[in-house]
């Protein structure tokens, strides 16, 4: 623990949390706007606090002060993802950034306070930057250790060298932030930080543990521990300028094998590999071209290599083609080319397969299919991604080969059995409702209509409770002849989104199996029998 806090420069952001929702989800800050933790409120706008909301009232309650108010979920990850921006702008201006929580970031005042004109000066500049790059308001504080240059903050004050116990002696118990500690020493009759630091510091570890030590250390001025900076991300962006402009295939594949090199070399440097890499090139003309590559394995150099000359080769041999197949060619030559490696983790990340999973023949395949994509676009080779879902067409997702393959809907684990009405199991999200295995061959891009009779002939339909009128025994799809029923399953129903009558949806399944040995899944709806898909 060090016994002269260092004197700290401190950025706050108020009302952090109402401004993430507003960067990230588009919720208007300017509204009265709540953020709710386990159903209190943790955060509110500044309209919101002028209609009575406060922090830690319960959701009901200031609904009852505010029947407008906006309500969002706590997000802890949205607010660290929307204060990242503000970060790299205070990096801009100063080095050794801590981030204290998002809305809050320390650096030490020393350097600042010298090189940008004084304390003060550097504070201002911080704002007017913080303003102008990220269009967020802010607030700084200086004063000798973080938790005092905290509170300096939520006053816009600059603490003086030395008066930082004195700062702190007229402020309430509750600046501690600790709600039971400062409900106990007032309950004592300990009202003010300079009350709880006059306390003999054995006497308060006696009573109220190691963490009222630590607190009275704080109200005392004296921080716990130094700043924790972080190191601002090396830049690994590699660039070629061209004073001749490349417009042919080999030179391009010259320049991409030593591009490649340099970068795959920077990388290393800092034990680091990529997984996703961004190709940007400017032409003569001015025109920018941009694609990024993924890779479900660390990017080599050769595959580097190869992937920027695949794409500078789609892009320099570029014509209309049939139908518009190939994009048009650059209307002048590449004098600019940078690669960009996003995805970065440490190159022990991930490994090759032990029983030949990124064998020869898988990398001699995925080479070819990154090649047409480098010729017609990532959207050009797609690959099946299985997730969540009621119906078959809803648990297929499509995504561009070398893409992330995540389900679109949370699905089951690869052994969770699935029953016909109790949904996954596991620890996925259920899905009611969802079929049981095996999963149809063909799934028809658009249902065909059918009727399905009884053994008298008589129409099989399903009433509102789903009750079957009669056993299925034929079967008519469209205009053709009729197909006997020999076995049935079902219904499994589906009620979706029945809160919304436009976008509401009743229909119940059933699973056939036909004489001639086909096997089909059927869905009614409004009365009206449907062919969904196919069993092999």
């Amino acid at each position: 623990m060090t016994g002269t806090p260092a004197r700290t420069l401190l950025l706050w952001c108020p009302d952090w949390p109402v401004l993430a929702a507003e960067i990230v989800d588009g919720v208007p800050a300017t509204g009265p706007v709540a953020v709710l933790h386990a159903n209190r409120v943790v955060a509110c706008s500044e309209r919101a606090r002028a209609e009575g909301v406060r922090r830690g009232l319960r959701k009901r309650e200031a609904q009852g002060r505010c029947p407008q108010l906006t309500v969002v979920e706590y997000d802890p990850g949205r607010d660290a993802r929307a204060f990242e921006p503000v970060v790299a702008a205070v990096e801009e201006l100063v080095a050794g950034v801590e981030v204290v929580r998002p809305g809050a970031c320390a650096v030490a005042a020393r350097g600042p306070g010298r090189y940008l004109g004084g304390e003060e000066a550097a504070a201002e500049r911080i704002i007017e930057h913080v303003a102008q790059s990220c269009l967020v308001e802010s607030q700084v504080g200086i004063a000798d250790g973080v938790f005092a240059a905290g509170l300096a903050a939520r006053a816009g004050r600059v603490v003086a060298p030395g008066g930082t116990p004195g700062f702190l002696a007229g402020l309430p118990v509750e600046a501690l932030g600790r709600s039971a500690l400062a409900d106990l020493l007032r309950r004592l009759g300990v009202r003010t930080l300079g009350d709880f630091a006059a306390l003999p510091a054995g006497d308060v570890l006696a009573r109220f543990g190691f963490d009222g030590a630590l607190a009275h250390r704080l109200a005392a001025g004296r921080d716990h521990r130094p700043l924790a900076v972080r190191q601002p991300p090396a830049d690994l962006t590699v660039t070629a300028e061209h004073d001749d402009p490349i417009d042919r295939v080999d030179a391009a594949a010259f320049v991409a094998r030593a591009l490649a090199e340099q970068l795959h070399e920077r990388l290393a440097g800092h034990g680091l590999a990529c997984t996703r890499l961004g190709i940007e090139a400017v032409t003569e003309h001015g025109q920018e071209l941009h694609r990024v590559w993924r890779h479900d394995g660390l990017l080599t150099a050769a595959a580097i290599a190869d992937r920027v000359r695949w794409q500078l080769d789609g892009w320099l041999s570029g014509s209309n083609g049939r139908a518009g197949a190939r994009p048009a060619r650059p209307t002048a030559g590449i004098i600019r080319l940078r690669l960009i490696p996003d995805g970065v983790i440490a190159q022990a990340g991930l490994q090759a397969g032990l029983w030949g999973e990124t064998g020869e023949e898988r990398e001699r395949a995925h080479r070819a299919l990154s090649r047409v994509q480098g010729i017609l676009g990532p959207e050009a080779v797609v690959t099946a991604v299985l997730g969540g879902g009621r119906a078959p067409a809803d648990q297929v997702r499509l995504v561009p080969w070398g893409d992330e393959r995540v389900p679109t809907r949370p699905g089951p684990p690869p052994d969770a059995g699935v029953g016909p009405t109790t949904g996954q199991g596991g620890s996925a999200p259920p899905w009611p409702g969802r079929l049981p295995p095996p999963a149809p061959a063909v799934v028809l891009p658009s249902p065909l209509a059918a009727t399905v009779h009884d053994a008298a002939g008589e129409p099989v339909v399903i009433s509102a409770r789903l009750a079957v009128s009669a056993a299925p025994a034929r079967l008519v799809v469209g205009t053709g002849q009729p197909a006997e029923i020999v076995g049935w399953a079902g219904p499994w129903p589906v009620d979706e989104r029945w809160w919304a009558p436009a976008e509401a949806r009743r229909r119940a399944r059933f699973q056939v199996s036909l004489a001639d040995g086909a096997a089909l899944l059927l869905a009614v709806e409004s009365g009206q029998w449907l062919v969904e898909a196919i069993y092999d």
